[in-house]
């Protein structure tokens, strides 16, 4: 069966941390386009599609080739809305175009250090391991074995998840991954029937920190925006 993989961006108007941050500009793009650009350049993505609550982003989307699924309905547009569910109400829209996908690819235009690469190999892990889900993370660089605390009924500091025989180094912690939103490979079946994220069998495939960082403050602002930079004038963008 030939593969009919759709790639999608979800992009909020609103942010309470930075106001239309997917549409400002960074480094001469809108930063929707640093990952748009990745889906409609891949080889493997068949169909792209723009899921918004903003008339500007939706008519860009538009006119970068986006298909036409209207904007997104009200219940969705709020900033509780989950990405499941927005997910949900995206592929049944451009499947009423497209027919049955065979993969639903979902990139986070929040992180736009992504490499084409990182799509690529998740795309192929997801194809040769069959899970419900390939999700894009990174070891963290907090440990809740070791080094990320919370107050105690005292107000006193606990690590968070202690251990019998206390870990003395990170390295002797469990490892815990960082959840990044370079790129989801979901099974559309699954997409379909599951209530949530980490229902069925949703995998890794782990990314670099240095392409990790997300979007969400001023700070990660300045940071994206240095990082970016510096892929420019490595020649990777």
């Amino acid at each position: 069966e030939k593969d009919m993989i759709i790639g999608h961006i979800g992009a909020r108007a609103g942010s309470k941390g930075i106001p239309n941050k997917n549409f400002r500009v960074m480094h001469g793009k809108h930063v929707i386009d640093w990952s748009l650009d990745q889906l409609i350049d891949h080889e493997k993505v068949d169909a792209v599609v723009v899921s918004t609550d903003s008339p500007e982003m939706y008519e860009h989307g538009l006119k970068r080739g986006g298909l036409d699924i209207g904007l997104r309905p009200n219940e969705l547009a709020t900033d509780t809305a989950g990405k499941f569910a927005v997910w949900q109400h995206s592929l049944a829209e451009v499947e009423k175009q497209t027919g049955p996908a065979t993969a639903f690819v979902d990139l986070d235009c929040t992180s736009p250090l992504r490499l084409p690469e990182d799509i690529s190999g998740a795309i192929n892990l997801f194809q040769a391991d069959a899970p419900d889900m390939v999700m894009s993370c990174c070891v963290s660089r907090k440990n809740p074995y070791f080094n990320m605390l919370e107050l105690d009924e005292t107000g006193a500091l606990q690590v968070s998840k202690p251990l019998q025989g206390h870990v003395l180094s990170r390295q002797a912690a469990p490892t815990v991954y960082d959840h990044v939103g370079l790129v989801y490979v979901v099974q559309p079946d699954y997409l379909r029937s599951a209530k949530s994220l980490f229902e069925g069998r949703v995998i890794p495939y782990l990314v670099p920190e240095s392409r990790s960082l997300d979007i969400d403050s001023p700070l990660d602002w300045e940071i994206v925006e240095f990082m970016l930079g510096r892929q420019i004038e490595q020649g990777l963008r």
